[in-house]
């Protein structure tokens, strides 16, 4: 199998690895005062430490979470609460899921939210929390946090920014930009499943979320999963290659150009490592089968739809129409080789040598 879906899940990094197993052998609960507790506590504060010093954050600050999920829903409900809600067209189900009433904030064909339509929103909604994705999951079009963030500042309202594909891939700043909070998850840059956080900036505060015991000062309770944790923050303080990845994918888009596919976001700031592929008259789920039989892993859209393989919400924002059920996506894993762009693209290659007959004879 070549596996080229790392914005589903990254490959599991080494030191990751390394982290979370020597974290599951402590066997402490990091609230009890005994010796084990106090070495699990230790772990689980060194991580905070971590995470804090790559996202210039106060380690009080960070909040552990299951997840990104959790993370975005703590941000709604601790900075929403009173305000209203703006979303950009193309956030994570995650976000419209948890805010289904919110104002959406239109996109252009690149698929960058428009800061003067932004502008435009808040003048009528005015004390906000603005919910924005540093980086698309589906297409990696990258939104202007900065500006956003100063928009933002000049109406009183509030920054989400949903970083879970950006975090670990571009070194960014986004506390600094301006954004009130920010949203992780461990596995989508080489950690283990199960983990996240929200990092909040020097001057917000949340109330609590789960009530339990008291965990993350009070404002999320639940024993933490101190392996996963311990692993996010090691796979966070990783190096990444993003010159290189993206060269390999330049080498993939130009090669399907070729063949007739459309790269969705091309002309906007990107991911190094995402491609999103556009193959008019191709169902992605047709494509997704043929690759799949080859031995090649990619996605169409998000990976948290239940397995479901529908036109994307993010092309159609984008003005793909008709078109926005015909994406896959290609996004290459931290450790991909340069082998895999010629085994991709003679998989692809094969795959609409067989597909596209079939679905012209079909139309006729």
């Amino acid at each position: 199998m070549l596996y080229l879906d790392a914005n589903a899940t990254e490959p599991l990094r080494p030191a990751a690895r390394q982290s979370a197993c020597a974290a599951m052998e402590l066997g402490g609960n990091p609230s009890s005062i005994h010796a084990a507790g106090r070495a699990a506590r230790r772990v689980l504060e060194e991580a905070r430490e971590r995470l804090a010093a790559r996202l210039n954050a106060r380690p009080q600050d960070i909040v552990f979470t299951s997840g990104a999920t959790e993370a975005n829903a703590l941000a709604l409900h601790g900075l929403g609460a009173g305000r209203p809600i703006l979303i950009g067209a193309t956030e994570h189900d995650a976000i419209r899921a948890a805010a289904p009433d919110a104002v959406v904030i239109p996109v252009n064909a690149a698929g960058r939210v428009d800061l003067a339509e932004l502008d435009g929103l808040l003048v009528a909604h005015r004390r906000a929390l603005v919910c924005l994705m540093a980086a698309n999951n589906e297409t990696g079009v990258c939104h202007d946090i900065a500006g956003a963030a100063a928009v933002c500042g000049a109406h009183g309202a509030l920054l989400h920014v949903d970083a879970v594909q950006a975090a670990g891939r571009a070194r960014e700043d986004w506390l600094a930009m301006g954004a009130a909070s920010l949203a992780i998850s461990g596995h989508k840059f080489g950690g283990p499943m199960g983990a996240g956080a929200l990092v909040l900036g020097p001057s917000v505060e949340i109330g609590q979320w789960l009530r339990g015991g008291g965990q993350e000062r009070g404002r999320r309770g639940g024993t933490p999963a101190l392996p996963a944790i311990a692993g996010m923050a090691a796979a966070l303080d990783e190096s990444y290659d993003a010159e290189r990845i993206a060269l390999y994918r330049d080498e993939i888009e130009a090669f399907c150009r070729g063949l007739g596919a459309v790269v969705a976001g091309a002309d906007a700031p990107r991911l190094p490592n995402t491609a999103c592929l556009v193959m008019p008259g191709l169902r992605a789920d047709t494509q997704l089968i043929g690759l799949d039989l080859a031995g090649i892993a990619v996605s169409a859209g998000s990976a948290c739809s239940s397995g479901k393989v529908a036109a994307s919400h993010v092309l159609l924002a984008m003005g793909f129409g008709d078109l926005a059920g015909c994406a896959i996506r290609v996004s290459l894993p931290w450790n991909v080789t340069a082998e895999a762009v010629p085994a991709f693209c003679a998989a692809y290659e094969k795959m609409l040598a067989r597909a596209l007959p079939r679905t012209a004879a079909a139309a006729t």
